[in-house]
Order: C-alpha cells, then structure tokens, then sequence
C-alpha cells in the first residue's frame, strides 16, 4: 500500500533577533530554516512517516544548504528543482508578554516564486505516493503559483492521491489583486482533507466562527456550536471527507490554551483543553498540527486518535524553539497519557 507523502511550498531563510529584540534593537540575527510546508514535511518525517518535497530552489550555497536541511530529516529531495536567483527570507520578532509577534517577508521574485505550470512533472512524482500536501500561501503569492496549484490537485485527484489543503491565510501576501476567497474557494474542492483555525474556516466560508475561549485545562467548551459550524463548513464543502480545526485562545504570549476538532462522516471529534504556560515559539504550531495529522491519516484507523495525536503534537511544538517540531511518536504518546491519567505537570 502506497503511503507516501508529497508536500509542496516554499522553504525560507529565517533571521530571528535575539532576546526578545525589536529588528530596530538588533545587530545580529539568529539564522535558521522554515517555511510551513516545509515545517510539515519535517514534522512529519520525525514521526517517521515517508514524505517527498517538492519546490524549486537557487542554484547556490543557500540552495545546497536547504537540501541538505531537508536531508537531514529524512525528506525525499530527488524531484526539487533549481533555478532562480535568490532563496525566499523572512525576519521576526518574537512575541513577549502583550506584544504580539511580528513578520517582514523578502521573498518577491524568490525561485519558488517563479513557478508556472508545466515546470514540475506531477505524474513522475505522484506514481509511488498515496497524500498531496499544499497550502494557501503557494497560491498567495502570485497568479502562477496558484495555476500550478490548480495543476497539481488536478493531477493528483486524476492519479487517486488524497488530497491534503491548509487553508494558511497570510493577508499580507495577498497583493496580486485577486482576494483568497477569489483563488482559494475553487481549489479548495478538489480538497480531502481541509484544516485550519476556526477564524480562517470563517473568513473562507463567511460563516461566523463560535470563538474558542477556554482559559484552562480540561475546561470545557461549546460542543454544540462547533458542530453547527462544523455542518455550515461541511455544507459548502460536501466532497471533503476531513475537516479539522485547531481552536486557541492567546492569552498573553506566554499562556495559550488549545484544542482540536474533527468532522468527519457527519460526525464530530474533539479533545480535551490543554493549557500551555510557558510557550517558548509559537511559530509553526498550525503547521506541527499538519504534520501530524498527515502521520496520524496513515498510522491510525481511529479517527478520535487522529484529532488526539494532532493536537497534543501541536501542543508540544509550543516548547521548542524555531519553526520546525522536533518531538517524536512517544512524546506525543506520553504527553497524551499524562492527560488521560490526570498527571498532568503544571
């Protein structure tokens, strides 16, 4: 049985500044790799699924390094491609206590950026896989992105893949003149599988979201509303067999509370609140949640263990520090129990 994972999108240079810095503060940057599809290939090759990357990358050292980061987490690179002239980049601010955190994007004429239909042989890489994986940022960031998008949905729904969509609203990246309900809303119907937070479903389907606001764990929350939105979401999107929604409430940039939902087969799924305390990057969270939920859609049958696993590994991404989740099956396993038995470390 086929279990391969494709993944397609960009992979950025990352300049973080350091201490809690604002850009105007620093004169050094800490330097490392990320981009959210790339984020989800990684997360889910350390649990050990079998993932492919595909994006195109410039001929350089930049370009080298990022095969070999990928590499270095077991992503398949064999179909990238090169070409360009420059490598995508991004500077942030971290959040600290109400200050919320913040992004400059460089990647205007980046490789990946020049993509066009016809560039990328879909039918050589699809044969051997059994998921596709793409995002709404791919199709942000111009028209031909979102045309090989449209292409590689197309050929992977021709080819039996089951078609994975993170809706990744970014509204800064929007500037081609088109809105992200415009682009997105057609593409999105070839979908499978769809997650995203409550407010992006509700910006995409303009349907008021219930509004997630637990404040600590185990408290419970609006079962019922959610299934309603659920229903509208799933009435618009009658072909996606998977609908997942992760629902946090910020608190301050330290204290987050969080939780996930699945809406499958006309019933609903969801977990237990968790409370995080001690958030150390809360960059990449949607995308640890992704990666994991590719790993869990091949590793378990039972779809309340998908939302579970998901969630708690979304979770966990809240403790490490950079873009990537750097956690393993039994971390989220155990992570999982404490919770179950009430040992939960506070």
């Amino acid at each position: 049985m086929k279990k391969k994972i494709v993944t397609f999108g960009e992979i950025m240079l990352r300049f973080t500044t350091p201490n809690n810095l604002r850009i105007q503060q620093s004169h050094e940057m800490l330097v490392n790799y990320g981009g959210s599809e790339a984020n989800v290939a990684i997360s889910a090759a350390n649990f050990g699924a079998d993932v492919e990357y595909i994006t195109r990358l410039p001929d350089n050292a930049l370009g080298e390094t990022c095969l070999a980061e990928l590499r270095s987490h077991n992503i398949g690179t064999g179909h990238i491609l090169t070409g360009g002239r420059r490598l995508g980049t991004y500077y942030m601010e971290k959040a600290a206590a109400m200050r919320n955190s913040s992004v400059i994007y460089d990647r205007e004429g980046s490789a990946f950026s020049e993509l066009k239909p016809g560039m990328i042989n879909w039918r050589e890489i699809f044969k051997d896989a059994s998921i596709f994986h793409w995002s709404g940022i791919d199709a942000a960031l111009t028209p031909g992105l979102a045309e090989v998008c449209k292409e590689a949905t197309t050929i992977a729904k021709e080819m039996g893949l089951t078609v994975s969509y993170d809706i990744n609203y970014r509204k800064n990246l929007w500037n081609y003149g088109k809105t992200a309900q415009e682009v997105l809303r057609p593409l999105m119907t070839a979908s499978d599988i769809i997650f995203g937070s409550e407010s992006e479903y509700a910006m995409l389907m303009d349907i008021p979201a219930p509004g997630f606001k637990a404040t600590r764990d185990g408290e419970e929350y609006d079962i019922e509303a959610y299934k309603k939105f659920c229903q509208a979401i799933s009435r618009q999107i009658p072909d996606c067999k998977y609908i997942y929604i992760a629902l946090r409430n910020v608190m301050s940039s330290e204290h987050h509370t969080f939780a996930g939902i699945l809406y499958s087969n006309g019933t609903m799924k969801h977990t237990r609140v968790f409370d995080i305390d001690n958030v150390i990057d809360c960059v990449g969270v949607g995308d640890a949640f992704c990666g994991a939920m590719l790993y869990a859609q091949t590793a378990f049958s039972d779809e309340q263990k998908r939302v579970n696993f998901s969630t708690a590994a979304s979770v966990l991404k809240n403790t490490i520090a950079g873009d990537y989740n750097m956690v393993k099956a039994a971390e989220v396993e155990a992570l999982l129990a404490k919770h179950e038995s009430g040992e939960v470390e506070r």
